[in-house]
């Protein structure tokens, strides 16, 4: 489904990734792991177009998007989750996710589309008339994969969904994304806590500094000595 091939990204003179790639299948759930820096968010950027690949080929469902515009590769059925939630905070609940939908126009789709989010996250249905700024970041957290999931993608790009979460809300949030898989949605995760993404993911990928130095399957990375030490928590 996204196949990525040896991209480099630059922020102005910084070098941030350096030949990476990487694929993600139809249907599984791909973790990406990495400490602060390592060029998560980045990859998330340059695959929807946020932060454009200078060099090296992203191709989603057999099309390169390599170098298009963020709003056409969000048409293809790419979502993204943000790295930081970034709802709109001076909007209801129920705008933010109408928001996720501005690539769509059948009225009845979108309305169905309304009700499967309530359906996953009760609590926002609870909220949909409160400013996205009032709520929890378990909550807003729950929005911006809503709002994500109202583009109805193929593929949906989870950045960092369990940061600054309480440890509860995490676990909940990991039980959603399982959920939400089983629907037929495609997942790549970003996270920092590879505990849990190793987890629930099928396969996973460590990057370092802007390289993939490790991949194989998430049960082969949870029993890897060096994983274990640098991301585990574990010698």
């Amino acid at each position: 489904m996204l196949e990525i091939h040896d991209i480099h990204t630059y922020y102005g003179s910084i070098h941030a990734l350096k030949g990476v790639s990487l694929e993600v299948l139809e249907g599984e759930i791909v973790t990406l792991i990495g400490s602060n820096g390592a060029g998560k968010s980045t990859t998330v950027s340059s695959i929807t177009g946020t932060a454009p690949a200078s060099s090296g080929s992203i191709i989603f469902n057999g099309q390169d998007i390599t170098k298009m515009k963020s709003c056409n590769i969000t048409r293809l059925g790419i979502g993204v989750s943000p790295e930081g939630r970034e709802v709109f905070g001076g909007l209801s609940v129920q705008d933010n996710l109408q928001i996720g939908a501005f690539t769509r126009k059948n009225k009845k789709e979108i309305a169905a589309s309304y009700e499967e989010v309530y359906d996953l996250f009760p609590r926002l249905k609870e909220r949909r008339k409160q400013s996205a700024g009032t709520l929890s970041g378990g909550e807003q957290q729950m929005l911006a994969i809503g709002r994500a999931l109202m583009s109805k993608p193929k593929l949906l790009l989870l950045d960092e969904p369990s940061m600054g979460l309480a440890p509860n809300l995490v676990e909940m949030i990991f039980e959603l994304i399982v959920k939400i898989n089983k629907t037929g949605v495609t997942i790549l995760l970003i996270e920092q806590n590879a505990n849990m993404a190793l987890q629930i993911a099928d396969r996973g990928y460590v990057l370092e500094t802007g390289r993939v130095t490790l991949s194989d399957s998430a049960k082969a990375l949870q029993t890897n000595d060096d994983v274990r030490k640098a991301y585990l928590g574990s010698a």
